[in-house]
């Protein structure tokens, strides 16, 4: 038995022949056999002759159990006769019901659905599907390579638009029929389509979403569009349907005319492209929002969520798509906010890169008066500066607090820590004390800044004197060396143990 377009095809030709032995031996005709599998009278029809094309897998499936053939048989038989039949190698592709429509670059609408107790991963689900006037124009391209003639469409809009989706649902009658799909991709696109377009075989899609990166392709985008253009006007190799979809900014560049006498590397794409684009609008109209939640009350609940959002707008298709981050204007753009250990390391940056100066201490003169506080050790601490850190933290990173966050317009001042009672002052070894014991400013990194409110007097008489105890033996580091000792100035009244500096 021959078919006429499919060539020799065994696996097709053994595959009708078992479906006529099931018929005659059911004593069946084809309009009772249609009613029995639930099948329409041309499907049937069309199974069993010999110069139509593969019929799909559902047709197939459903005469067999209406035949009491073997279905997992039948099936087998009709894999291998969509593949060439074991003749002729097929051209490249393969049916379209075996893709998958995110596989072709469909966006993902909503979250995966899991399966209950299953650990292996969920499947994308789409939302419901609402036709516009572009999508007619798909179904007059779609009806024309039915009827033999090859057709391309390349439909041109802005990002998250549903161009991949109305290329996916524009097919679904294809795929009745045993067409192919074909999606250039590997290693590249652009090679991937260069190498094997030549190889298309009648009844194929060719997939080219991203046009711009198979006909945009400054190297070989000019031979990829002489190729297509080949492919659509030859009857021999046809019918064949081509697919692809652009933004508005690359239709503009390919199909405007250049300058005379300039450079025109895009001649080839601009001849491709003439009559065979087709733009689809940003958002949906009343009609299609009418439709839009006609479906969600019907149950969908994609749409139905992305109406409560897009309802006024119109822009259904990039809320599904999760578009909306992409389309906010950049001049809204917020850096992000920094945890404190990021801002901690970019604040130690800056400061790195702006202080480039000497670090040549400035040495304390020796014979300008401090003025200190005197207490004993037996009544308590003595409060804590303003500009001290906190011994209790100094050395415990996880203790210290995080720096200011550089967002804050108007950060907090830092509040002083108090201490615990009867904790003892930590001071430099061999640091010089007051002849009171109490711990004076040494020379260098050690001084620590007098209390507030307690102003300096020039006039205080001022001695140098080297203190020792068996404490702290006298030793010759940065913090070692005379000081500077005055005598007992007035100071307000005692403080409380727990009062705080102004």
């Amino acid at each position: 038995m021959r078919d006429e377009q499919n060539g020799h095809n065994p696996a097709l030709t053994e595959l009708r022949r078992r479906l006529d032995d099931g018929l005659a031996r059911m004593r069946l005709n084809k309009t009772l056999l249609a009613g029995r599998a639930g099948l329409g009278r041309t499907t049937v029809s069309e199974a069993f002759q010999a110069d139509r094309p593969v019929p799909s897998a559902q047709t197939v499936a459903a005469l067999a159990r209406a035949l009491d053939l073997p279905v997992q048989e039948l099936l087998a038989l009709h894999r291998d006769a969509a593949r060439g039949g074991g003749g002729e190698r097929p051209g490249p592709g393969r049916l379209i019901e075996e893709w998958e429509p995110h596989d072709l670059e469909v966006h993902p609408a909503g979250h995966s659905k899991v399966v209950d107790g299953s650990d292996a991963p969920g499947v994308r689900v789409l939302s419901g599907y609402v036709r516009r006037d572009h999508d007619r124009v798909m179904a007059e391209a779609v009806r024309d390579v039915v009827a033999g003639r090859s057709r391309m469409v390349v439909l041109v809009g802005t990002s998250s638009t549903g161009k991949t989706r109305a290329c996916w649902e524009a097919v679904q009658p294809l795929a009745d029929r045993g067409w192919r799909l074909w999606h250039p991709f590997d290693p590249t696109r652009a090679e991937a389509a260069l190498e094997d377009l030549h190889q298309v075989q009648p009844r194929t899609v060719v997939w080219l979403n991203e046009a711009q990166h198979y006909v945009g392709n400054r190297a070989v985008g000019e031979q990829i569009a002489a190729s297509v253009h080949h492919l659509l006007v030859t009857p021999e190799r046809g019918p064949v349907l081509v697919l692809g979809t652009l933004w508005p900014e690359y239709a503009h560049q390919y199909t405007t005319l250049p300058a005379p006498g300039g450079d025109d590397p895009h001649s080839r794409v601009r001849e491709l492209l003439a009559g065979r684009t087709l733009t689809i609008p940003d958002s949906f109209d009343a009609p299609a929002l009418a439709a839009a939640a006609a479906l969600a009350e019907g149950g969908d609940r994609l749409l139905a969520d992305t109406l409560t959002r897009a309802h006024t707008d119109g822009r259904i298709t990039q809320d599904l798509a999760g578009a909306p981050e992409l389309l906010t204007p950049s001049t809204q753009a917020r850096p992000p906010k920094l945890c404190w250990k990021q801002r901690w390391t970019h604040a130690a940056s800056a400061s790195a890169c702006t202080s480039r100066r000497p670090s040549s201490p400035t040495p304390r003169s020796t014979t300008s008066a401090r003025p200190t506080t005197t207490s004993s050790p037996r009544t308590g601490p003595k409060p804590p500066s303003p500009n001290s850190p906190d011994r209790s933290t100094a050395n415990k990173p996880h203790c210290a607090a995080p720096p200011p966050d550089p967002h804050d317009a108007h950060p907090p001042p830092p509040q002083p820590q108090p201490r615990p009672p009867h904790s003892r002052r930590d001071r430099c070894s061999g640091s010089p004390t007051t002849s009171n014991n109490t711990a004076a400013p040494p020379v260098g990194g050690c001084a620590r800044p007098p209390p507030s409110g307690m102003p300096p007097t020039p006039a205080s008489p001022i001695r140098t004197t080297w203190p020792t105890s068996p404490a702290q033996p006298r030793s010759g580091n940065a913090c070692s060396g005379p000081t500077t000792s005055a005598t007992e100035l007035p100071r307000p009244a005692t403080p409380s143990p727990c009062s705080t500096w102004p």
